[in-house]
């Protein structure tokens, strides 16, 4: 055990050697993650021709930047950039905003009906209609082929709704009750008060919302399928995936319809897809850092109380 000398602790060899296997333990583990993401910057940056063989393993070789200048100079993947920022940035604000007001709304014990609205709400996180349903009814209020696909159906999110009201119920009502004395109605106590103190849980739906639109693909590829410029990154690399394991195939079984130039685009679709599954992932590792703190006092204040 270690013994308090002076105001420092003087540590037995015991705990010497617990903090050195318990670090070792931790820095061997975040290396573990951390590397499949510096393999894949690492070959992004790389000469092709060793990616395309395989050569690149723990450090780049002929360092260049092209490959993300010519991805972003592509009009096809520079316009799926577009669509899916578009989408995550539209998308987690109106999707915040629903939250927080619905959220706010099912607090208040004098709604009309406000307990069987908030259980329809939650009735939905269990119960859904299927696929061919959904693509149906999505068809018929002609959100295919159309920007607002994305966007309209995860603007109500039921668990996002559900962290924001425990949130708020956490909240002391005397703030609500004095803005009321002093003749502060529904929206502006909402506004002045509510939402500026669930700023820590908003973050946190709002890291949900934008990790679910940038990494989404099947809306894309079911309600896009006749608008490629709708098209999202997650998307466009699915297709860049599919064409090169197509191709792949093709290769492995000798098909002798295949000339050099299909074969050499084959070839160069394995740096396209690490370059743009880069650009996929670089976002989000950006911003995640930033909204932590965010998140971690979100999640916890909202497990609190049920």
């Amino acid at each position: 055990m270690a013994k308090k000398s002076g105001t420092r602790f003087k540590q037995s060899p015991g705990d010497v050697a617990f903090n050195i296997v318990n670090y070792t333990v931790f820095i061997v583990f975040a290396l573990i993650c951390i590397f499949p993401f510096y393999y894949l910057f690492i070959n992004t940056i790389s000469d092709n021709a060793l990616v395309r063989t395989g050569a690149i393993k723990w450090y780049p070789v002929g360092i260049h930047f092209d490959n993300y200048i010519k991805l972003f100079a592509a009009g096809e993947l520079g316009r799926s950039i577009l669509v899916s920022v578009g989408r995550t940035v539209v998308g987690s604000a109106v999707m915040v905003l629903a939250s927080a007001f619905v959220g706010y709304l099912v607090t208040k014990e004098e709604m009309f009906g406000r307990k069987v609205i908030y259980r329809l709400l939650i009735m939905t996180m269990y119960f859904n209609a299927g696929l061919i349903p959904w693509y149906l009814n999505m068809s018929m209020l002609g959100l295919t082929n159309n920007f607002w696909g994305y966007i309209i159906p995860g603007i109500v999110a039921p668990f996002n709704i559900i962290l924001v009201k425990t949130y708020i119920e956490s909240i002391p009502k005397e703030l609500e009750e004095s803005a009321t004395i002093d003749g502060a109605g529904y929206l502006k106590v909402f506004t002045d008060i509510i939402f500026q103190l669930s700023k820590p849980v908003l973050a946190t739906i709002a890291i949900f919302g934008a990790v679910g639109h940038w990494n989404s693909f099947t809306d894309s590829l079911i309600l896009m399928g006749s608008s490629p410029s709708l098209y999202t990154l997650q998307h466009r690399l699915y297709i860049y995936l599919n064409t090169t394991s197509n191709l792949s195939a093709l290769m492995s079984a000798g098909s002798s319809t295949i000339d050099a130039s299909v074969i050499q685009s084959a070839l160069n679709n394995r740096t396209v897809q690490l370059t743009v599954s880069m650009v996929s992932i670089l976002p989000i590792l950006l911003v995640y850092p930033f909204m932590q703190r965010y998140f971690e006092k979100g999640i916890m204040i909202g497990a609190v109380k049920g």
